[in-house]
Formats: structure tokens, sequence, C-alpha cells
């Protein structure tokens, strides 16, 4: 049976919330990160572990057949891989930063100024779309400290809290792209792989699904059970069980993380109460 290649980073912060993606998924590793090649035993996947910058090459070379990894490096790589689901964590920016002395954030600061970044490609495109012309310096690492040494006016860098902008005496002026970790996939496919992926792919959304969702359990009276079914719209109907004090029920279903607030304000509003939260660990709809 052939087995789905699935390229993961090899150290920092993409890689600790890759394999705790796989373990969500039920997809246990025996070995860490110290060999290039892994098998799993319990699911049709070996693992590969790969240089960040290395991955978007072997994805379109068909080395592997799928990985995870971040939207920007993508971006900035302009392979030929398509973006199967957004997975929701190692989220940044791409940014422009200029230090903290000049007043502006307007665009036109850099025109005919020196530019930082490790991203070329990706600040090219969206200068010209913008009709500035700048220097653009190409440095592997450590890209704020350029200003800094007089080697630039400005850097365009990730950004994730901001905080070694300001350790450098930098601020953020303009976002050019918002990232976060992806699963990719190579366009040479076959079809036995493409079926691995899809359940491998199932797996993950349940996860993704429980991540933004929570389980609700509430006491409401009778008369207001239409209201509150209609604030809580994720499952297809939800659960009402009638209490041993007449005229009242329990109503169990789920709610949107992002809503979480609102909607808890709603359903007090109309008369909900004993209102319990629970997390969920996976969710198969």
């Amino acid at each position: 049976m052939s087995k789905l290649k699935i390229a993961i980073q090899k150290s920092g912060r993409l890689y600790e919330e890759s394999l705790q993606l796989l373990k969500d998924c039920g997809i246990f590793v025996n070995n860490g990160k110290d060999q290039l090649k892994v098998s799993v035993d319990n699911f049709p996947m070996e693992i590969m572990y790969l240089r960040n910058s290395d991955i978007p090459q072997y994805l379109e070379d068909g080395v592997v057949d799928i990985a995870i990894v971040g939207e920007n490096l993508l971006a900035e790589k302009q392979k030929n891989i398509q973006i199967v689901e957004k997975l929701g964590f190692s989220k940044c920016r791409v940014s422009l930063a200029v230090p903290k002395e000049v007043e502006t954030d307007d665009l036109s600061y850099f025109q005919g100024r020196k530019i930082a970044t490790s991203y070329p490609n990706t600040l090219k495109n969206f200068l010209d779309k913008s009709g500035i012309q700048s220097d653009i310096h190409i440095i592997s690492g450590s890209v704020e400290i350029a200003p800094n040494i007089g080697l630039a006016d400005g850097i365009c860098d990730i950004v994730s809290s901001g905080s070694t902008l300001f350790k450098n005496g930098l601020r953020e002026t303009i976002t050019i792209m918002k990232s976060e970790a992806v699963l990719a996939k190579t366009s040479v496919l076959t079809p036995e792989k493409e079926a691995i992926l899809n359940k491998f792919l199932f797996r993950i959304q349940s996860v993704l699904r429980a991540k933004n969702s929570k389980y609700i359990l509430m006491n409401v009276p009778d008369e207001k059970i239409k209201d509150i079914a209609s604030v809580l719209p994720v499952l297809k109907s939800p659960t009402v069980i009638p209490l041993a004090e007449k005229g009242w029920s329990s109503i169990h279903s789920v709610i949107d993380e992002e809503r979480f607030w609102d909607v808890i304000d709603e359903l007090k509003a109309y008369g909900a109460q004993d209102i319990l939260i629970i997390p969920i660990d996976k969710m198969v709809i």
C-alpha cells in the first residue's frame, strides 16, 4: 500500500505545532526530529523533517506529497503548489517596518529608499503594484538589525507579537500579507495517495472544528426554546430534554468560539440559566 509523504519543518514552533496536529488526528510518531524520515505505524504516512525553505521545492518536484508549511513561504517561493487547508496556527504577518523615530506610516516613505528583507519576491510584487520603487537588499537572517547598522531605511519581515521589532527600535507600519500554517500538496498525487490525503484531511477538519467550537448546556423556559434554538445554528438542531421541574427544559448544542460571548449574552437575554461550557475533543459532521 502507498504511503503519503508529508514534510514538516525540522525545528521551531511550526515543528511543535505540526506534530501536535498529527497527534490530535490520531497519528502517533515514534521518534523525533533527529531522523530525516520516520514511518507511522497507525496510518499510511511517512514524515520527512526538512528545512523550512526547502519544502516548497520538494513539493513542486513531488519528492513529498503534502506539507505543513507557512503560507508566507509559499507566496515567496512562487511554486506550483495547491493549498488544501488553512490550519489556524503559527499566525504571523509579512510587514514593513521603519525606525521608531520615523513619524509617517505612509508607503511613500519607501520611495527611493533601501529596504532589507528575506522576502524579496513578496516585497517586490507589493511595491510594483503600489507604484513604489525601492532598493531591495536581500538578507537571510536578522533583518531587523539592518536599519541600526545603516544598511537600510526600513525592513520587510515576518511579525508575530512585534517584540523583536520593538527591541530593535522599529515599529510596524504596513501589513503586506497575513499568514498561517497551511496544508499544501503537490500537483502530481496519484489517485491512491489522493484517497489517503482525503482521509487525513477529514481528521484535520474534525480537529479544527472542535478547536473552534464549544459544547453548551443550559436550562431554559419552555416558551423560549424556539428563540434560543435560533441563536444556536452550529448543529442541525439542538437537543431538548424536559426537566423534572414543569415548564423547563435542558438544551444541548454547540457554539462558535469566535461568537462565544455574544451568543452567551443573547441566551441570557432569552432567559437561559445554569449555562455550562465544555471543550470538544473532536467534531465529526
